[in-house]
């Protein structure tokens, strides 16, 4: 998890079984993208966001490796609501993140692409 999110939403998803951790947990706070990327290949983690610059690294390639889930257009920002709907949604896409993807979570809709991204 990166610091466009709180540490609080890796803490509700490990309170919920999830090996979650945030970049703070690691002292990357200050990493790049493209470290925060290797990162989390490195450890077989799926990247978990809501800054939109992680969605464009998945585009450019740089990310085919590593699962994203990305935040978009949530009026909720409070940790607990992301914890919220996370928990709603994971079990629901665990297979597809196995595999490879990028999923777009909004309040209303939640949407899946195949990595690697492809315009």
């Amino acid at each position: 998890m990166d610091n466009a999110l709180s540490p609080l939403v890796a803490k509700g998803l490990r309170e919920a079984g999830y090996d979650a951790v945030h970049v703070r947990d690691r002292g990357s706070e200050a990493a790049t993208d493209e470290e925060i990327f290797r990162l989390a290949f490195d450890e077989g983690r799926v990247l978990i966001s809501a800054d939109t610059d992680f969605g464009a690294v998945s585009a450019l390639g740089v990310g085919t490796k590593v699962s994203l889930i990305l935040f978009r257009r949530t009026s909720q920002r409070r940790p607990e609501a992301q914890v919220a709907l996370l928990l709603a949604n994971l079990p629901n896409i665990v297979q597809e993140l196995q595999r490879g993807c990028a999923v777009v979570i909004e309040e209303s809709r939640l949407r899946l692409r195949p990595l690697p991204l492809r315009g």
